[in-house]
Formats: C-alpha cells, sequence, structure tokens
C-alpha cells in the first residue's frame, strides 16, 4: 500500500456498579422509561454535590489487572467542558491529567501471530446522556437516565494498523472486560461503546491527520468504519486534497462515515481540577484486595481448553457464550473426559437451554452418547426436556431409548431390509451414496431407532461386499 493506515481506539466502557458514579440512583437503565432514572447530582442542579461511589474504583482496579498493568495510587478528577443537550451541568467529571489506569496492553490474534497492543491511559468518568433524533422530525429528544453513569475510557496507543486489526482489538477487549466482571457488556445497550480515530501517511513513523468515528457499539461495526475510512482518505490524498481532522459518524444503513463536526482539542474542554470531589489515594492493602478477587480471563480460558484439543474457532465461540463457557470450566475441573467436555460444549452452544441442566446430569447424558447408547438426536431430546421439567431423571428419560449396538442382533435387521429392498441394495454395489442412507433408515425404523446407525452402515456394507 502507498499509505500506512494507523489505528487508535477510545473504548468507553460502561461499569457493573449497582448505583450511578456520584449518585445513589440505579446504574441500570436498559429497561427504564426516559428520565426516571435521574437525581438532582445527575442533571446538575444548584448546589448538588457528587459523592464518589467505592464499586467503581474496585471495578477499575479490576479493570487494571485485567490490562496487565496496576491501578494508580493516585489519581484526580477533572471538569472537562463542553455543551451538548445531553450534557445538563455543562461539564463532564472525568480523569485527564492523572488517570486511575496508565499503560498496560491487550494481546490480539491475526492471522496466527500474536501482537500486543498497548494502552496509553484509561479514565474513571461519569457519561452524559442520550440525544435521540426522531425519524422526519424537526425535534430531538434527550433522555438523562444514563448521565452519571460510570465509564472507564480506555485509550489504546496507535499501534493498529488495519481494519482487522482493530476489529480484533474490540473484541478482545470487551472479552477481557466482561470476563474480569468489569462490565455486563450488553453492546445493543451500549455498555462498550468505540470512537475509532483513523489516519494515512505516506511517511513511515509519522501520522496523518486523523478524523474520529464516534459511538460505534459492534465490532463488525468497526471493521467496516475503518475500512470505509482507510478507503476515503486514499482517495482523498490521491486528489492531492487534505484530510480534515473531524468528529464524523457511521450510518450503518449505508456502510459509510459522515461529517458531524470539527474535531476538538485538550484545549478546547478547559479542563480545571473538580472542586467537589477529593484526589483519589488507594492503598496497598486494597490493590491486594482486588488482584486476589481477579477471575479467569479470556487468555487463561484458551490455555485450558487448548490443552483439551478444542478447536480455536470453537473456543472463541464457547468465549462469546458466558454461559456456556463456564459450564465446559466447571466440566473441566470435575476432570471428565477431553471428549465430554468438547461435546458438552457444542450441546451448550447449539442448544442454549441445555445450560440449565446440572452439569452432573449433562456429563451422564454425553457420557451415554459417546458409549454410543443413544443417538445424537436422542441426547438433545433428553437434554431439552430435563431443562424444561428437572423433576425427571436421566435414567427416566433415557428409558427406552438406548441404541442397540450389538451386531448379531442387528445383522438381523439389515438382512430383512436387504431382502425388502433389493433395488436400493444394487445401487449400493453400484456406488450410489443415497442408496446406503435410505438402508441405514430403513434398519431404524424397522429397530424403532434403537440401532446404532453406524453399526447399520457397516453391517449394511459387509452383507453386500462393498
Amino acid at each position: 500500500m502507498k499509505y500506512t493506515p494507523t489505528i487508535g481506539i477510545e473504548c468507553h466502557v460502561q461499569l457493573r456498579t449497582k448505583t450511578k458514579l456520584f449518585s445513589a440512583v440505579d446504574n441500570d437503565a436498559r429497561e427504564a422509561k426516559p428520565n426516571t432514572l435521574i437525581s438532582h447530582i445527575d442533571i446538575g442542579l444548584p448546589g448538588a454535590l457528587p459523592v464518589l461511589n467505592k464499586a467503581a474504583i474496585e471495578l477499575s482496579a479490576r479493570a487494571a489487572f485485567a490490562l496487565n498493568t496496576v491501578p494508580q495510587k493516585h489519581s484526580y478528577f477533572e471538569r472537562k467542558h463542553y455543551f451538548y443537550p445531553d450534557l445538563p451541568m455543562g461539564y463532564q467529571i472525568t480523569q485527564y491529567q492523572s488517570s486511575i489506569i496508565v499503560g498496560g496492553y491487550v494481546e490480539i490474534n491475526q492471522a496466527g501471530a500474536t501482537k500486543k497492543i498497548g494502552v496509553e491511559r484509561a479514565n474513571l468518568e461519569a457519561d452524559a446522556g442520550k440525544n435521540t433524533h426522531p425519524a422526519g422530525a424537526d425535534y430531538s429528544l434527550v433522555d438523562f437516565n444514563r448521565a452519571g453513569t460510570p465509564l472507564l475510557e480506555i485509550v489504546s496507543k496507535p499501534e493498529l494498523h488495519s481494519a482487522a486489526e482493530a476489529k480484533a482489538y474490540a473484541r478482545e477487549l470487551w472479552l477481557t472486560m466482561k470476563y474480569a466482571g468489569v462490565t455486563e457488556g450488553d453492546l445493543y445497550h451500549g455498555h462498550v461503546r468505540f470512537d475509532v480515530n483513523t489516519s494515512l501517511s505516506s511517511e513511515s513513523g509519522k501520522l496523518g491527520t486523523r478524523s474520529e468515528i464516534k459511538n460505534l457499539n459492534s465490532f463488525r461495526s468497526v471493521e467496516a468504519a475503518v475500512e470505509y475510512e482507510i478507503k476515503r482518505q486514499t482517495e482523498l490524498l490521491e486528489k492531492g486534497e487534505k484530510v480534515v481532522q473531524e468528529t464524523r459518524g457511521w450510518d450503518e444503513a449505508k456502510q459509510e462515515t459522515v461529517s458531524q463536526r470539527g474535531k476538538e482539542e485538550a484545549h478546547d474542554y478547559r479542563y480545571m481540577p473538580e472542586p467537589d470531589v477529593p484526589p483519589l489515594e488507594l492503598d496497598d492493602e486494597f490493590i491486594k484486595e482486588q488482584r486476589a478477587k481477579m477471575p479467569q480471563l479470556p487468555g487463561d480460558i484458551r490455555r485450558i481448553l487448548n490443552k483439551l484439543s478444542i478447536s480455536a474457532d470453537v473456543i472463541e465461540d464457547i468465549l462469546d457464550d458466558q454461559a456456556a463457557c463456564k459450564k465446559v470450566l466447571q466440566a473441566a475441573d470435575t476432570r471428565a473426559a477431553p471428549e465430554t467436555i468438547r461435546r458438552l460444549a457444542f450441546d451448550s452452544l447449539e442448544e442454549p437451554d441445555t445450560l440449565k441442566v446440572d452439569l452432573a446430569e449433562h456429563i451422564k447424558v454425553v457420557e451415554m452418547l459417546n458409549a454410543k447408547e443413544i443417538s445424537s438426536n436422542t441426547a438433545k431430546e433428553i437434554l431439552l426436556t430435563k431443562a424444561k421439567n428437572p423433576a425427571k431423571s436421566v435414567e427416566e428419560l433415557s428409558e427406552g431409548k438406548k441404541q442397540v449396538s450389538d451386531e448379531a442382533e442387528i445383522d438381523k435387521i439389515v438382512a430383512e431390509v436387504l431382502s425388502e429392498n433389493a433395488q436400493a441394495a444394487e445401487d449400493v454395489k453400484n456406488g450410489e451414496v443415497k442408496a446406503i442412507s435410505f438402508l441405514v433408515g430403513q434398519v431404524m425404523a424397522k429397530s424403532k431407532g434403537k440401532a446404532n446407525p453406524s453399526v447399520a452402515q457397516q453391517l449394511i456394507k459387509k452383507q453386500l461386499g462393498v
């Protein structure tokens, strides 16, 4: 390529606290009606004084460990001034000069190679509200339910150089924060949002003029927006035009970025120390306590599942579903056979309802399947029935449904089927693949579904001499 793309990502992570950052108001607004989760602090009424939420500090400390660093012992809050309808105070309480997290990295995997993407810093801050623009209307609406929600703004270093890397980083950061227990990670409701800065340069080691694409909430959108920006900026540079430093939005329907406003610099925000929130001081004991609470992270889980010979693609599917992942790890802790754990993983991903089945009973069904006592269809039937009716035992549900694998018994049925289906038998001898499936089906029908289909197929071939 003539131009080298460079991408940096600012990720806003909503912390999974019970209440907001500075007020005792419910932090989960997903089911709430607009403007019902607000207080005098959230909307900045005169005399309102913020009180810092300790749980947000604890989760920020965990985020630091998840990012392969430690929380800063000293940090403080500042006021970042700007004027939008969704910011009732006229400023945001955030961190800039002294953040709770400095440094660290996120490790991504691209084309089989690992790469560490550095983290510049992570600021703890209060979110703004949310503007909505009704289609066809000449007005906008604002909902302040989100105002005051605790956010961790994680700023990467400009070390990403392709749309694929940007997507991989966004997903890995989301997984990391979710498994660390820092956030619920609900992308649909904006619990994790990405602002993507993209620039092109024809000179090695030099950054070009960047554009910032705001509020992306899917990995696919991150990838598509970066691809579009690289193409757009390349076309401008090829025509001898300059790239304007600006904030752009992503039009999902048109799959393109659109200009929104000129990009502000730090001095435009007139940062000043926040007078109502004291500086934050963390002692060694607090940091030690938070480190001890760290759960298994995606990298730890990949290493465990890799040892069980589970394919990389399946591992990533398992990681996407935290409930399924928990069950698979629990099975690994019981030292169940690797084949049992692999099958259990597939069951959990294909039929989410099976997650409701007690682990020991789920393993029992899978082991019956491994032993070829039941078919895969019967196994699913038992698990789904068990999920809806926990009172019934696995033994009761499998009664009368176990496969027959005895060759002598199946051999008799095969002989009957071949004598009744002479044409299909001849087709098998002539290499017709579909014919053998038909004959296996006939054996299954005659045995009322109890014959082991793989044994039936082997015996059909043996009797026909193919």
